[in-house]
């Protein structure tokens, strides 16, 4: 990323590297669908939705991007997740692979779902 620094998701996925540009904007696809009314930000230099919790993220890096669901999210869909790259934290995208629609749906709906039904007020 280089020049200005992003306000807004748009912003931010326009400075990211060219060959990132496919994938996140098919997250973003994905994620606006599933929480189409969660507030969108820049924090700690990512787009992250939030309901008002944090719900998921997603970024760019030089060979892949990564989603960030919670990390319950990642444990419940561990099976799922066999044969993807994966962190304690995310779900990582090689540019040269497709984008996995399903899965990444499944995940953000699992963590909006979490996130509804907590009573507590922190944001993680």
């Amino acid at each position: 990323m280089t020049g200005k620094l992003p306000t807004t998701i748009a912003e931010y996925i326009e400075a990211a590297p060219v060959e990132s540009r496919p994938h996140l904007r098919k997250l973003y696809e994905i994620l606006k669908s599933v929480a189409p009314e969660a507030q969108e930000a820049i924090k700690w230099g990512a787009p992250f939705f939030v309901e008002p919790r944090f719900l998921f993220s997603f970024s760019a890096h030089k060979a892949h991007c990564n989603f960030a669901p919670t990390q319950a999210a990642l444990e419940a869909f561990r099976q799922e997740l066999q044969g993807h790259r994966t962190t304690k934290n995310y779900l990582q995208i090689p540019y040269g692979e497709p984008v996995p629609e399903a899965l990444v749906r499944q995940l953000a709906e699992y963590c909006l779902r979490a996130v509804r039904a907590r009573e507590d007020e922190a944001f993680w």
